[in-house]
């Protein structure tokens, strides 16, 4: 069942290839949806996928690429939709 979330994450994350490594790790995983930066300096995803894969992709983004220092997580359940791959946008 294809289930969507939302990931806020805090830290040092811009400016470390966050959304880089991001879209990298969500499309070895098969999850799709997209990754962004924040005018606060915190970076959003909104990650599809199945439960096993979004808890993967969670289980990176608490720790991030090498040079990021990921603080906090903040998830949230969405609706479920439908995107073609993951991408970064913004």
């Amino acid at each position: 069942m294809n289930r969507c979330r939302q990931f806020i994450i805090s830290g040092r994350v811009q400016g470390v290839f966050f959304r880089a490594s991001t879209e990298a790790t969500a499309r070895r995983l098969g999850v799709t949806g997209w990754v962004r930066n924040l005018a606060d300096g915190s970076v959003e995803v909104l990650a599809c996928g199945d439960e096993a894969q979004l808890k993967e992709l969670e289980q990176w983004l608490r720790q991030g690429p090498t040079q990021a220092r990921v603080a906090q997580v903040v998830t949230q359940e969405m609706e479920p939709q439908q995107f073609e791959d993951f991408s970064i946008r913004g």
